[in-house]
């Protein structure tokens, strides 16, 4: 099968995309983006590809004899079980690094108890791990380190010792660990991991017949074993010149928004992208070509990283601000979204007595507005509007930006999908299949 890649080597996360022939989207992969950028794009691909192989593995079952299985839950927890296995792969990874950690002459005078309380975190994080992936569980993130860390964090307060194992000697030993486990290209494909999924799943669905076993097992088989062939990649991205990629395969942010933007909505004329690093204004024609764009210059303010600030200020999960923004009842006037002052003015309105919901919805309404000011010196907003990047999943920020250009252009359609934060990456592996047919 001849494949196409896109990645989008962004400054908080590093995407990648795969499609077949004809620009079938089949797969899609993330992971945070690290000062090694090659390792976040391997573990991106893979991810990517781990989607595909669960696309044609769809695909194969269709014409199967199932009976009467109830297929959307089984998949739905087979693909469950295959995130809990490779999060339980590198919890063991992470188990291991620090108990090897702790064996160091520096903590000499607490080793045995040290070593038994580590055993007893990680032993409780694997415990509570499988309601994470379960059907209808709930996650703080679906990144390893920010699932693995918050369930750490909270574990190591509650059985550290003062006058032994402390608290800051746990979290020591995890940001030393952390680093090097996230860096470690571990088993996570597809290959090695299907298999003990499938049976996982099977023990949830007792009452499976022989045949409809060998059907979702033969499925699986026909999806490990179909070969897979890159015929062309493109990358973009903050990052994009780390990519291992020659130069003729490299495209602009800009340029790969804009058709990625198009592609999800062929209709889009105006697109807003609001990343970890930058925003950007884009104005595209009818064949998703760029027009014209503005770009925000110098700093980061009232982009991603602003926001993964403010929750590290709140001791919060970045997806958990716009929940809490729109829980406000008033919006506090913002006067900065500067990164350098964010926690400066954040403390000083929550002694003021401002709620914090308040705050945040503020803060939310102040990153829009400095994108408005983008928007119509890119052109202004046209009909259709299509928001991408990883803001456009925060609701705080669309309620803010829909309320702000019904304000300033009146009625317009505002496209926002599931997938935005993959755009860049959709319109690189757009080119890469315009490259390889040109």
């Amino acid at each position: 099968m001849r494949l196409y890649v896109g990645i989008d080597l962004g400054s908080t996360t590093t995407k990648a995309i795969v499609m077949g022939e004809g620009g079938t989207l089949l797969g899609k992969g993330i992971t945070n983006s690290r000062s090694n950028y090659d390792t976040a794009c391997a573990i991106a691909k893979t991810e990517a590809f781990i989607d595909t192989r669960f696309s044609l593995y769809r695909q194969s079952l269709a014409g199967r004899e199932l009976g009467d299985l109830p297929l959307a839950r089984f998949l739905a927890e087979l693909e469950g079980s295959f995130r809990l296995q490779q999060f339980l792969n590198q919890l063991d990874q992470l188990k291991t690094a620090a108990l090897k950690e702790a064996e160091g002459k520096r903590y000499q005078a607490v080793q045995p108890a040290l070593a038994e309380k580590l055993a007893l975190l990680f032993g409780q994080i694997a415990a509570e791990a499988p309601q994470w992936f379960s059907v209808g569980g709930s996650r703080r993130s679906d990144f390893f380190r920010d699932l693995a860390g918050g369930a750490y964090m909270r574990l190591a307060e509650s059985i550290a010792d003062p006058d032994g194992v402390t608290y800051s000697l746990l979290v020591g030993i995890y940001d030393k660990c952390i680093i090097r486990v996230e860096n470690a290209l571990i088993d996570l494909t597809f290959e090695s991991n299907i298999g003990s999924s499938l049976d996982r799943t099977f023990t949830g669905f007792p009452g499976l017949t022989g045949v409809q076993r060998d059907a979702l097992s033969g499925a699986a088989k026909g999806a490990t074993d179909e070969p897979l062939d890159v015929a062309s990649s493109v990358g973009t991205g903050y990052g994009r010149a780390r990519l291992p990629f020659p130069k003729e395969q490299i495209r602009s942010e800009i340029l790969c928004h804009g058709l990625g933007a198009h592609y999800m909505y062929p209709k889009t004329t105006t697109v807003l992208d609001i990343g970890g690093q930058d925003t950007k204004a884009i104005q595209v024609d009818k064949d998703g070509i760029v027009t014209a764009f503005q770009m925000n210059d110098r700093c980061a303010a009232g982009c991603g990283r602003y926001l993964g600030y403010i929750a590290d200020e709140l001791n919060l999960g970045v997806q958990e601000l716009g929940p809490l923004a729109l829980k406000s009842e008033r919006a506090v006037r913002i006067n900065s979204t500067c990164t350098v002052f964010a926690g400066a003015e954040l403390r000083e309105r929550l002694n003021n007595g401002e709620r914090r919901e308040d705050i945040l919805n503020g803060l939310h309404r102040a990153i829009i507005l400095r994108a408005m000011s983008l928007l119509a010196r890119s052109g202004g907003v046209s009909d259709e509007f299509t928001f991408t990047g990883g803001v456009a999943n925060n609701g705080a920020a669309v309620k803010a930006l829909r309320g702000l250009i019904q304000e300033n252009y009146g009625e317009r359609v505002i496209n926002i999908s599931p997938n935005s934060i993959y755009t860049g990456a959709i319109g690189a592996c757009l080119f890469a299949l315009r490259d390889a047919h040109v």
